[in-house]
């Protein structure tokens, strides 16, 4: 499944309930290109969760919002809120792990 684009207009209403790991990246970034099939598998499996996208190019607010400083960054939301967040290139395991840690809090 292919993580959802999110905007400054979409982020609020598609992070409000739930879990959603959002993946803060940009096209140019190697560490992100690398990632991204991670966050697409996890997204396969963990039908639960919502996985979404910001272009830090496209969406400079977001980025500053969340005090993204480097990329690629995943925020994990809970409920609206961000409640974790990881920077750098992560093994599927390890994310897997931080997402059951949320999604049990």
């Amino acid at each position: 499944m292919k993580p959802m684009e999110l905007t400054e207009a979409t982020f609020e209403a598609q992070t409000a309930s739930g879990v959603t790991v959002v993946d803060f990246w940009a096209s140019w970034c190697g560490p992100c290109r690398m990632l991204s099939p991670i966050v697409e598998e996890l997204a396969g499996e963990m039908t639960d969760v919502r996985f979404a996208k910001v272009n830090v190019d496209e969406e400079p607010g977001l980025a500053n919002a969340f005090q993204v400083n480097a990329i690629p960054t995943l925020v994990f939301m809970k409920d609206g809120q961000a409640v974790g967040q990881t920077v750098g290139l992560q093994g599927k395991e390890d994310l897997r792990g931080v997402i059951e840690k949320v999604r049990n809090s």
